[in-house]
């Protein structure tokens, strides 16, 4: 969170229109639905996204969506949200139509624990570009907390909960041991 993957991906995905060329866009429905079907950034930039669910097939997708346009490239954001089945999917799309897919996501919840998403990702992914942000210590951030209504840091609860820095936190892996105990 917060380190600008959003952002990265709204720019990723500006470079190749400024070049003539065809991208597609997605979003898990869950944060679609809490966002009107727009991939946001922070700071303030917005694009349409094709809202997926968990039935959603990226691979049969694609390949119809080739037949009437040339895709040079995919971009997903908020990945750690697909299905284990939906990210081997991008990688069939890669493999076999030869369509570079963009995966832009979290690692762990707000228990330190790996997304399904995330961790077939980084078991299959053929590169990893880790975008960098900052505890208030000042160490690199790398582990989300969860706060209430009051800003106190929850340690239980539903995997998934949609929301921004009201919701959410990051934190070096140090402070987040101190303030969850979870690790």
């Amino acid at each position: 969170m917060n380190a600008g993957k959003s952002t990265a991906l709204l720019q990723s995905n500006y470079n190749y229109h400024e070049r003539g060329m065809e991208t597609l866009l997605f979003l898990p429905k869950i944060d679609a639905d809490s966002n009107d079907g727009k991939i946001h950034s922070r700071i303030g930039l917005k694009k349409d996204a094709h809202s997926v669910d968990v039935d959603f097939n990226f691979f049969h997708f694609v390949s119809q969506e080739q037949i009437k346009k040339t895709i040079s490239c995919i971009l997903i954001d908020e990945v750690q949200f697909l299905t284990k089945e939906q990210v081997r999917q991008v990688c069939k799309i890669s493999d076999e139509l030869n369509i570079p897919a963009m995966c832009y996501g979290i690692r762990t919840d707000f228990q330190g624990k790996l997304f399904e998403g995330s961790s077939e990702l980084l078991a299959l992914a053929d590169n990893l570009i880790e975008l960098k942000t900052v505890c208030d210590c000042g160490r690199k951030a790398i582990m989300v907390v969860r706060l209430d209504e009051k800003g106190k840091v929850v340690t239980s609860g539903d995997q998934i909960k949609i929301g921004g820095n009201d919701t959410y936190k990051v934190y070096c892996r140090k402070h987040f041991r101190e303030l969850t105990r979870l690790i």
